[in-house]
């Protein structure tokens, strides 16, 4: 079976891709901050789809959890990073971004991410269908008033998926834009906001796709992959 490691994994988007994945018979090594709830999240899904789910609770900015990621993955066909930090919360314009918490999001969401692609690039490399897919953001290419913290990290992160895979041409390497979703992460980003948003579960085919397909590396927008699956039902 296939085999996935995805950061960030205990709920949100990472919860529903590895579900995705899950279903599809991959086995899983997941990543996450708070051991209870990443737990749980590994009994289920192994409950539900028989397949082989471990769960290594820590913080990716740690280089000793990093390394007993990839030694718990032992061989590795997919490395996902999704684990993010907003730098803020509530997110404030840049004139009051504390600089610690920009710090926080460059070590989690750049720093922490080219780590574990480090450690894990030997797994990866030895792989028939080896690959990396980083989660962006739309505001790593727009400027959105206060997400200036947020989307300068993950602009920097898009920029290390771009260069990883011209380094690496023996690697499928892709950044993914989920779009807006009704997550932790989003409401803790803006907790004011109410508006309607999908659900993480709707986006987690978009990557599915990718990982079925295997298009050329480069940075993809889930609601385009969607659009193009769905065309092709019709």
């Amino acid at each position: 079976m296939p085999i996935a490691m995805i950061t960030g994994a205990s709920k949100g988007l990472g919860r529903a891709l590895a579900a995705a994945l899950a279903q599809l018979g991959w086995d899983l090594v997941l990543d996450a901050r708070t051991a209870g709830v990443l737990r749980e999240t590994a009994r289920e899904l192994s409950r539900l789809y028989g397949t082989r789910v471990v769960a290594v609770a820590g913080d990716v900015t740690d280089g000793a959890h990093r390394k007993a990621l990839v030694a718990a993955a032992g061989e590795l066909d997919v490395l996902v990073s999704n684990a993010s930090a907003l730098g803020a919360e509530p997110l404030v314009p840049l004139e009051s971004l504390p600089l610690a918490g920009l710090r926080e999001a460059l070590e989690t969401n750049v720093v922490a991410a080219l780590g574990l692609a480090q450690e894990a690039l030997p797994l990866l490399r030895a792989s028939a269908a080896g690959a990396v897919v980083t989660v962006s953001s739309d505001a790593a290419a727009e400027p959105y008033p206060t997400w200036g913290g947020y989307g300068a990290s993950k602009a920097a992160l898009d920029q290390l998926a771009a260069v990883l895979g011209e380094e690496e041409p023996g690697l499928r390497v892709w950044a993914v834009d989920p779009g807006d979703m009704r997550t932790d992460l989003s409401t803790a980003a803006v907790p004011g906001d109410a508006g309607p948003r999908p659900g993480p579960e709707s986006v987690a085919p978009a990557f599915v796709r990718l990982l079925e397909r295997r298009p050329a590396g480069g940075r993809y927008a889930a609601a385009a992959l969607l659009e193009e699956k769905d065309g092709e039902r019709r």
